[in-house]
């Protein structure tokens, strides 16, 4: 099975004080014919000002759905930890139903700390929180199943992380795609290590989508040439960041014309 290339831009929900920022990078991601506006899941931001503007995430996904029309949306990724899995679960389905099917699920098993002290969740350990994510995919398919009205499509669910005991089995087991926060140098171990889980499982692991990110702090000749270069290690999905308040996309923009131009 093979995928499309497509281009994400993660919309990071700091150091914006208005929200209209964000509105209008997501509708001009959609113009420009970005397939994926990511936002993530934390509380703060992750550098810059740590206690700057920053806004929830599922919050503006609902806005999201309602805000556009075309393009796919999803975090990457949410914290499986902040949530009831149900719950998750319900929330998801709803903005589908609002976006009419365009929602991926990303979640992962957390790593924040601050969010976890600030909000008065348990932080744990990685090994309990990865534990807690493994707990909780069975009862977020399960209730995917069970709501009414149900989801507008078989919701894609991405799992972000590389971790090859714990994590990649995940992957092979619940995820229609994967996230691994690779690079050139270190996917094609990682993605190994993937395929022999999906081995274990009995999948084939070509239907599983390969997504990582790609920076353009070297210039847009280095971003395209690792685009590249991932595309030619098997990955489809390419994601950039981008940052309020400004959000500047006109790497993301480089990379749709690249995409549009193979």
């Amino acid at each position: 099975m093979s995928f499309p290339t497509r281009i994400g831009v993660q919309l990071q929900p700091q150091h914006s004080p208005n929200y209209g920022h964000l509105r209008d990078a997501v509708r001009r991601c959609e113009d420009m014919g970005v397939d994926v506006a990511f936002n993530w899941d934390h509380f703060y931001p992750l550098y810059g000002d740590p206690d700057g503007a920053h806004y929830e995430c599922w919050t503006m996904l609902g806005a999201w759905a309602e805000q556009t029309s075309r393009i796919e949306i999803g975090a990457l990724v949410t914290c499986n930890s902040y949530r009831n899995p149900e719950l998750l679960a319900d929330m998801a389905r709803t903005v589908d139903n609002i976006s009419d099917g365009r929602l991926i699920l990303g979640i992962g098993s957390g790593w924040k700390q601050k969010d976890y002290d600030e909000y008065g969740y348990e932080f744990g350990t990685a090994g309990s929180r990865l534990d807690d994510l493994a707990a909780a995919m069975p009862r977020i398919t399960s209730r995917l199943g069970k709501l009414n009205p149900a989801p507008v499509r078989d919701i894609p669910i991405l799992i972000g992380g590389q971790g090859e005991k714990k994590t990649l089995r995940m992957v092979a087991e619940y995820a229609h795609l994967w996230h691994g926060f690779t690079t050139t140098e270190t996917y094609p171990d990682k993605a190994a290590v993937l395929d022999r889980h999906c081995a274990d499982v009995g999948r084939d692991p070509s239907t599983i989508e390969r997504s990582a990110g790609v920076e353009a702090g070297k210039g847009e000749d280095a971003l395209l040439a690792d685009a590249e270069a991932l595309v030619g290690l098997g990955v489809s999905l390419l994601t950039i960041g981008v940052n309020g308040p400004d959000y500047d996309l006109s790497a993301a923009e480089a990379l749709c014309r690249w995409r549009d131009n193979r």
